[in-house]
Formats: C-alpha cells, sequence, structure tokens
C-alpha cells in the first residue's frame, strides 16, 4: 500500500484547525468568545485577514466581543481551468474586538503547461486595527466600522520572477469600511464592504512586488456586498483591482482584476463553508482563469 505524505501547506492546514478547535474546547467558558451575532464576522481572506475571500473587512476575526479574545483557523483550495492549483492555511487572533493578527501560507501550483511540478510558496502575517464605528450595532447612523491594516508578504521562490526585477517581499497598507444594514434588501440584511489597499503584489505577491519602472506602490479598490438570505447562509459577489507592473516587461504578465461569486454557510458558530466562483483573469499567458474556490472555517 503506497504510504501518504502530507505536503507542508496540509500540515500547516491540520496544524491550524487543530490549535482552533482545541482552544474552543479548552478555553474556560467565562473567557470564551461568542457574543457577537451569528456570520457577522465573515470568512477568512486568502491572506488570513477576517473578512471576504478576496478582500478584507473591517471587522475583526474570531466570534469575541469587546472583552473577549477569539479567533479563526482556515483552509482554502482553488483551481483554475488550465490547471492552476492554490492551496491556503492559515489563522487570525482578534483580541477585544479591537485588534486582529493573521497569517496564511501559500501554496500555488503552476499549470503543467507553464512549468510541470513546480509550486510558488509565499508566506503572510498581517496586523489590523479598528479605528471607529460598529458595523452591526451603529444601525442609528451612516458611518460604517473603519479598520486599518498591513500584510507583510514573503515569497520564497525569487528565481521565478527575479528576470523582472521584482521584489522578494513586499507590504500592503490598507483601509475598510463595513457596514451591515439590517433589513435594507426586502428584509434581508445586506452586508457591504470597500477597502482602498496601497500594493505593488503582482498576482497578490505570487510573482514578486513591482518590478522595472514600478517601485511604488499604487491604491487598488476591493468590494464586497452580502445578503444574509437566513442568518446562517449569505450569498454575495466581490471585485479586487490588481496593479498591472510587469506588462511592460512581457505583455504575457498582463494582471487583470479577480471577482469572485460565492455561497457562505454557517451551520453552527464553529463552523462555516464557502463555495464560490472565482475569476482572475490573466495569468502569465492563460486568459480568463477561473474555477471552483472552496474553504472552511474554524471559529471561536
Amino acid at each position: 500500500m503506497r504510504r501518504f505524505l502530507a505536503t507542508p501547506t496540509q500540515r500547516n492546514a491540520w496544524l491550524t484547525l487543530a490549535v482552533a478547535a482545541a482552544c474552543a474546547v479548552l478555553v474556560p467558558n467565562s473567557a470564551r468568545a461568542g457574543d457577537r451575532l451569528l456570520a457577522t464576522w465573515g470568512i477568512t481572506q486568502v491572506e488570513g485577514a477576517g473578512g471576504g475571500g478576496l478582500t478584507p473587512w473591517a471587522t475583526i476575526a474570531g466570534s469575541g466581543s469587546s472583552n473577549q479574545i477569539g479567533g479563526s483557523a482556515f483552509v482554502t483550495q482553488s483551481r483554475t481551468n488550465d490547471g492552476y492549483n492554490l492551496k491556503v492555511a492559515g489563522a487570525a487572533v482578534g483580541i477585544r474586538d479591537r485588534v486582529e493578527l493573521s497569517m496564511a501560507r501559500w501554496s500555488f501550483k503552476l499549470s503543467p503547461e507553464v512549468a510541470a511540478d513546480k509550486s510558488i510558496e509565499m508566506n503572510s502575517v498581517g496586523v489590523k486595527i479598528k479605528v471607529i464605528g460598529d458595523a452591526v450595532y451603529d444601525q442609528d447612523s451612516w458611518l460604517p466600522q473603519i479598520s486599518v491594516g498591513a500584510q507583510y508578504k514573503s515569497n520564497e521562490d525569487g528565481a521565478v520572477f527575479a528576470p523582472f526585477q521584482a521584489d522578494r517581499t513586499g507590504t500592503d497598507f490598507y483601509v475598510s469600511a463595513t457596514k451591515l444594514w439590517l433589513g435594507a434588501a426586502g428584509g434581508y440584511n445586506v452586508l457591504t464592504n470597500l477597502t482602498l489597499r496601497l500594493t505593488k503584489a503582482n498576482q497578490f505577491g505570487l510573482m514578486g512586488f513591482g518590478g522595472a519602472g514600478h517601485d511604488k506602490r499604487k491604491l487598488m479598490a476591493e468590494g464586497s456586498v452580502g445578503v444574509m438570505l437566513r442568518d446562517d447562509l449569505v450569498v454575495g459577489t466581490e471585485y479586487r483591482q490588481k496593479p498591472n507592473n510587469l506588462e511592460d516587461t512581457a505583455a504575457i504578465l498582463k494582471e487583470e482584476a479577480a471577482w469572485d461569486v460565492f455561497v457562505a454557510w454557517f451551520p453552527t458558530r464553529e463552523i462555516s463553508l464557502t463555495a464560490a466562483w472565482l475569476n482572475l483573469g490573466n495569468i502569465v499567458s492563460k486568459p480568463d482563469q477561473q474555477g471552483l474556490y472552496l474553504s472552511g472555517q474554524v471559529t471561536f
């Protein structure tokens, strides 16, 4: 019988899920998080921050309120029509619904036509701070919840993008504004989010940061809209702009915006499952890269 050997990404995924599950069980009841409304903490964004799948929200990860510590762990996988395969695992901690610390590990397997049996590995570490407002409870005000954040990303495969004069590491800075509008769509709750990101990441950082003549960060817009069909079921869409730093070097490296249409289900307070149809645009000579996105999350 062939022995199964887990990849580093798979081992990280199981480890982060196990840690989150253990915390949910072992933390004393008096300190255990869980006072926020179901699903209002969102899922986990691919770089590790709490929010949507593509873009962070102003909300803080975990189900903890202002006097609690919460957190989450997640695994995500997506495969495009031309064979690109993304696996992500990570975790986040929310401190008193004010500060969020997060991490994520990426493994991106290239299309066989681009480079057979080649994967790009990347790490992301983030921090987010709530500045003002409350996305859920400030219903008597138009002011959204606003948070600022940063994500430091380190790519382990500099040989892939070194010819384009791109850096191996980079830091994104962002501000997010999130609001839940109770009963806004025929009685259904609607969540809206706008994120503005300063970045020079190429393909989220998988192709390095910046490039020849593109050393400065660019301001990119991201957005999410979700409708809560039930307290435990959310459908919506996301959009994320990406800088196009490498097209001047090689036309095949043209970069386009990413978008998705998603369904997120929260069967319990501790578990969420998300499925989405994801479109990443052109990826290294392969146009219109799209496919199924699946993510699972444990929250406490």
